[in-house]
């Protein structure tokens, strides 16, 4: 078992940034790929970044390539996602997620443990 709560979501203008953080505990944390995905009102969840369990590979959605920055501290047991730049399209709530074995790094249902989420609002 992994248990992920969310941080650092909050209302901010078009262009700005925000930077969320991801705190891990219970198994090792170390040993998770991790995720972080989004879900605005009345659509489906969706990919935004993933990074690899050593840190070493990280992969992005088109949608936000260029403008966030995931990254992880297994010291500290911690996932970020520096989100830079930010659109009124980027508003959803984003969630972290473990994903302990292998499989893609963009399917949601790979991924076995999951945060509660934190919201993000941008405005125009």
């Amino acid at each position: 078992q992994v248990q992920l709560v969310e941080s650092g979501g909050g209302l901010v203008q078009a262009g700005g940034s925000l930077r969320l953080s991801c705190a891990a505990s219970g198994r090792s944390f170390s040993t998770c790929n991790m995720g972080w995905f989004r879900q605005a009102p009345g659509k489906e969840r969706e990919f935004v970044a993933a990074i690899s369990w050593t840190g070493g590979s990280t992969y992005y959605a088109d949608s936000v390539k260029g403008r966030f920055t995931i990254s992880r501290d297994n010291a500290k047991k911690s996932l970020y996602l520096q989100m830079n730049s930010l659109k009124p399209e980027d508003t959803a709530a984003y969630y972290c997620a473990c994903r302990s074995g292998g499989g893609t790094y963009n399917d949601v249902s790979q991924y076995d443990y999951w945060g509660q989420g934190t919201q993000v609002s941008v405005s125009s």
